[in-house]
């Protein structure tokens, strides 16, 4: 593979949500770098992932390569069996359609959805382009712990059972690089497998997004619903993306109570418990709750270990127990963290011929390990607080309710929010054992305040320049 690709396959690695990341970029090959100055060329494996790539990230690699080659350079893309399709800048997507304050995406807005309202059932195209599923993506290659496993028990009870009423909708919540995306696409594999005439869809909520924009834009409704509401199985991958989408709330609205009424499954996945997702209508937190919600935790020590050998394994390298123990205790928050600490392991040894080992270990993640030990954590941000607004640690944990300690706890624990890992009952708990939802309050009211006020918000920018230094 070419240095430059290599290159941009990690940029986009760092940028990108892993699905995305293994939908979009990671199946495309690059030639042509030996002769540069004429353009590069891109293929992809079928027309779909071609026009997305083209729409959605042409110009970012074209971009990198520039950076990469320093001189500008052109990217063509092509289908796998060779039929190149150059991209002109007339083809090129432009701006982003405006949105307006209800929603609704004015109609002289450029086509940035190239989200295409397919026929359910047409032979003629690749399983892949019917599902979105992720092929590896299984129970039998998920790691289980204690941290998941109640979710991976009601997603098996799901995958044989789908539609059952008392597991529909399934909501599934964690935070980032949890798992939770593995876990929704395998319970689509294990119904396939079953049922390989059921009508599975894994979506991500950005793209179900770009389908109404297309759909409001091609006007095209009446194909969008007739769609999404065929479907037997749906797959919702990070709902928070609703945020203030008001259109995109109230289709799926209406897709959601179809499906449940037909009896359809719906698998949901999000970064938080249903009741604190921002911006989301009542309506639409009330119906997931209809259903079983299941959580998955950070990994303990064990299943850490566990991971890193299986990932190892994986590589065909045979991980040192010793390494990933050490590994495993620096690196707590997820399993996305995890894996990258893996790479550079084996990156590091592999550029320098050497063994792996301990020594090798603790050379390789020396920057790593040394900015998560750096991590800034809850009572740092408390005795910060405390320190800058001139009052106790102790009235942070307090029922004092005046405003000399209200406003400043509710700064600490937007703070805290926003610089750490920790959920919102997490927060709670460590100000005193306050419910989660005074910390969601909180939270919304320093976001707004912060609009309004000049000095709350300098107070704010201050302390985030403190914390991280």
């Amino acid at each position: 593979m070419s240095s430059f690709w290599i290159s941009c396959l990690s940029q986009f690695e760092q940028e990108l949500p892993p699905q995305q990341f293994n939908t979009w970029i990671r199946p495309l090959r690059l030639e042509g770098e030996e002769d540069f100055a004429n353009g590069l060329r891109l293929v992809a494996p079928n027309g779909f992932i071609l026009k997305w790539v083209k729409e959605r990230y042409l110009s970012r690699i074209e971009e990198l390569g520039s950076a990469f080659f320093s001189s500008p350079i052109r990217v063509s893309l092509t289908l796998g069996d060779g039929k190149a399709r150059p991209i002109s800048d007339a083809t090129r997507p432009v701006a982003v359609p405006e949105k307006r304050p209800n929603g609704f995406v004015s109609k002289a807005a450029p086509d940035i959805a190239p989200i295409l309202l397919e026929r359910p059932l047409d032979s003629t195209r690749s399983n892949y382009e019917k599902t979105r599923l992720i092929p590896s993506f299984t129970f039998e290659n998920l790691i289980v712990g204690k941290a998941n496993d109640l979710a991976r028990a009601a997603s098996v009870q799901v995958s044989e059972n789908p539609g059952g009423a008392a597991y529909n909708p399934m909501f599934i919540y964690g935070g980032a690089g949890l798992g939770k995306t593995h876990l929704i696409h395998a319970i689509g594999n294990r119904i396939l497998e079953q049922n390989a005439t059921k009508i599975v869809r894994y979506v991500h909520a950005e793209d179900y997004y770009s389908d109404v924009v297309r759909a409001y834009q091609t006007k095209s409704f009446d194909a969008f619903k007739r769609y999404y509401r065929s479907l037997d199985v749906l797959l919702l991958d990070d709902v928070q993306f609703f945020n203030g989408k008001n259109r995109t709330q109230e289709e799926f609205f209406f897709v959601f109570n179809a499906l449940i009424e037909a009896k359809k499954q719906i698998v949901i996945s999000c970064d938080t418990y249903p009741k604190d997702i921002s911006g989301l209508e009542d309506r639409l937190i009330t119906r997931f709750d209809w259903g079983l919600t299941v959580q998955i935790e950070p990994p303990e020590i064990e299943m850490r270990v566990a991971i890193l050998k299986k990932k190892a394994e994986a590589e065909n390298v045979d991980l040192d127990d010793e390494v990933a123990f050490y590994i495993a205790k620096h690196l707590r928050s997820n399993v996305r963290e995890l894996e990258g600490a893996l790479k550079k392991v084996l990156a590091y040894a592999s550029f320098h011929g050497q063994k792996i080992d301990l020594e090798l270990a603790k050379a390789s993640l020396k920057d790593l390990i040394g900015a998560v030990n750096r991590q800034i954590t809850v009572e740092n941000i408390q005795k910060t607080v405390a320190d800058y607004f001139k009052i106790k640690v102790a009235d942070l944990y307090s029922k004092k309710r005046t405003r000399q300690i209200a406003r400043p706890r509710q700064v600490a624990m937007w703070l805290a929010k926003n610089l750490t890992s920790q959920s919102y009952p997490a927060i709670g708990e460590a100000f005193g054992g306050r419910d989660h939802t005074t910390v969601l309050h909180a939270v919304r009211t320093i976001e707004t305040l912060r609009n309004k006020d000049n000095e709350l918000n300098h107070d704010v920018h201050v302390l985030l320049q403190v914390l991280k230094g």
